[in-house]
């Protein structure tokens, strides 16, 4: 049976909670989420808080910083910003299909639209309304995006300083310049229409969902979990005496390595990134833990992690001058 949830919530906290209890609980058929942050930047599972978000303008302004579970990069959301959730199980796990429901909801209200890049939707002239994450366990795959409708942009320039890098990868001069909203195309188009759009093209693809609501929910764990995504320790992560800061773009994404080092040793490593494997990140501090400060052990230690990510990194390691 598959299932459809909306939320009247906009506490990005609470939101996140939600999500990540729908992921764990491991629901039958596919369920679609629909949900709303109010005034928030949510910045990727491996992402530095610091360096994504003007934190205290943020903040000064009544906003919240949220850190979600998967990977990839910041993004800002207000109440003009719809933000819907894929929970499936593996083997009923389809990228295609699931983004096909949300271009067809855009399709129905006149905006031709595409799925472009590792993470894109953009509309007809390349500019980008909705970007996309995941996530992953044995049993469950997860798939978020954004809709940007009628988003607040100058906020959106205001909160968020991608790194140069990241800009200069995309051939663009700012955040603003690459993003739309669908009231570009739809003058007077709302939030309101887009979620019944997006609850009406699920149902065509998957069928008439049973409806879940947030009550259905075990009420100790989703308050627990929320204490989690609010807590500080979540949201802007330890910040470990560094030796070194290393940084490189990639085609799949940034990484910052910063490394502690003790008798020509990697003691701790930190890394930041904007990649959408949150999974291959979060492994690599252990890899480099203890291995000697040679970029020829560096790129060894990196390379046991398997595939094109890690092939990448070795090959810059290698190359370094230290």
């Amino acid at each position: 049976m598959n299932h459809f949830i909306d939320t009247a919530c906009v506490n990005p906290w609470r939101n996140l909670a939600l999500e990540e209890l729908l992921f764990e609980r491991s629901l039958e058929g596919v369920c679609l989420y629909l949900w709303q942050n109010q005034n928030t930047v949510v910045i990727g599972r491996n992402q530095n808080a610091w360096k994504e978000c003007r934190v205290e303008a943020l903040e000064a302004a009544g906003g919240r910083l949220a850190r979600r579970s998967s990977g990839g990069g910041a993004v800002f959301h207000d109440l003009g910003n719809l933000n819907f959730t894929f929970l499936t199980p593996r083997p009923a796990y389809d990228l295609h299909r699931q983004l096909g429901v949300v271009i067809a909801a855009v399709r129905s209200l006149g905006i031709e639209a595409g799925f472009t890049g590792r993470n894109d939707i953009v509309a007809a002239n390349g500019s980008k309304f909705s970007g996309n994450a995941f996530r992953y366990s044995n049993q469950v795959g997860m798939h978020h995006g954004t809709i940007l409708v009628d988003v607040d942009m100058s906020k959106l320039s205001a909160y968020l300083m991608p790194s140069k890098a990241k800009l200069a990868a995309k051939g663009v001069e700012s955040v603003r310049s690459r993003v739309c909203n669908l009231t570009e195309f739809v003058p007077g188009l709302t939030v309101a229409t887009v979620r019944g759009a997006v609850a009406a093209a699920f149902e065509a693809e998957y069928g008439k969902p049973a409806l879940l609501r947030e009550e259905d929910l075990d009420q100790a764990i989703l308050e627990e979990k929320e204490r989690k995504y609010s807590s500080w320790e979540w949201r802007m992560g330890s910040s470990p005496a560094c030796d070194l800061e290393l940084e490189e773009r990639f085609p799949w994404g940034g990484v910052a390595l910063q490394l502690a080092l003790s008798q020509g040793q990697v003691r701790e490593a930190t890394v930041y990134s904007d990649a959408m494997d949150e999974a291959f990140i979060l492994r690599i501090p252990e890899a480099l833990r203890g291995v000697r400060f040679a970029p020829a052990d560096l790129a060894e230690a990196i390379l046991t992690l398997g595939g094109p990510e890690a092939e990448d990194l070795a090959a810059w390691l290698r190359a370094l001058e230290v």
